[in-house]
């Protein structure tokens, strides 16, 4: 099945934005019976308030620990290039940053436990990307309850009948029908592993996709749910950058000092509709409208991040 994808943009969320009124009427005069409606986890996470200054976290010896030798060594020696990570990436891990990354470390270890505290970057879905100064998101409570509620709003005010989405960056990482997930998800057919799934995704090369935290709306198959958070995530983008080193570079500043106003620069896209195309090629044209390959490879992020409406 061909689907074609239609990121919106919207202002860059703010802790207190009424997430719900955004979805609404970012999507109000694209929205079709049948459509799938993805919504970004970190944006509704800042939204519900759910954030952390790190820089007020006092470290543990643990966290310390972790941050000059598993981080730096293990990762950055050892580890790195393991799971084939970029050079630029080792070269950060072995350059990790003492102070900030042992505050960071405690708050993973506080929130999400030691085996997520073990992965390099997103433990858990603790999040520094795309937010300010040393502020860091935490994973939703209960993703599952809020994608019925988006589901149950979309409903009442618009109408329609939708399924809803929420979606993490994060990676869920698959080989022949099995779906290691590197962190928590309510879909079911997908197996948490936490570190060990980051790990063993990895080294051996599993595919790689986002990962689809809940679903509202009549079930799909586990490869299904994969393959929709991947589009949806390709077209989405990665904002400011895909880790804070990229963001801070981005704006030339240290790893602390991006702003709420550089943030409010750059292109947000939070929320993703996704819609099962027809196979004729002829009615999608006369719609202005691009059918999708069944790939999320990297030209098909291209095309969602240039070609206006729906594109495939």
């Amino acid at each position: 099945m061909k689907i074609l994808t239609r990121a919106f943009r919207t202002k860059y969320w703010r802790p207190g934005d009424d997430y719900r009124k955004i979805v609404i009427q970012s999507i109000s005069e694209e929205l079709q019976n049948g459509d799938i409606v993805a919504v970004s986890e970190i944006a509704l996470a800042v939204a519900q308030g759910r954030i952390v200054d790190e820089s007020k976290v006092k470290p543990g010896i643990f966290a310390r620990i972790l941050t000059i030798f598993w981080m730096r060594l293990i990762w950055g020696r050892l580890l790195g290039r393991l799971c084939h990570m970029k050079n630029a990436n080792i070269a950060r891990l072995r350059a990790y940053p003492l102070s900030e990354g042992a505050r960071h470390k405690q708050v993973c270890l506080e929130q999400v436990g030691l085996l997520q505290s073990l992965r390099p970057f997103s433990e858990g879905g603790i999040d520094t990307t795309n937010l300010p100064y040393s502020l860091a998101s935490l994973p939703l409570e209960s993703p599952g309850r809020l994608a019925v509620e988006i589901q149950e709003i979309i409903t009442s005010e618009l109408g329609k009948a939708a399924s809803v989405m929420i979606v993490d960056s994060d990676k869920t990482y698959s080989r022949r029908g099995i779906h290691f997930a590197s962190r928590a998800t309510d879909v079911r057919g997908m197996v948490e592993l936490g570190f060990f799934a980051y790990l063993i995704g990895r080294a051996f090369r599993w595919r790689a996709r986002s990962t689809p935290l809940a679903w509202a709306g009549s079930e799909v198959p586990p490869g299904q749910a994969l393959r929709l958070a991947g589009l949806a995530n390709k077209a989405r983008g990665y904002g400011a950058g895909r880790t804070t080193w990229e963001m801070a570079a981005r704006f030339g500043v240290g790893l602390t000092e991006v702003d709420w106003q550089m943030l409010e620069q750059v292109e947000h896209k939070p929320i993703v509709i996704l819609r099962p195309a027809s196979s004729n090629p002829r009615s999608l044209s006369a719609q202005g409208l691009y059918p999708s390959s069944i790939s999320t490879d990297k030209a098909e992020a291209v095309r969602s991040a240039v070609v206006p409406g729906f594109v495939g």
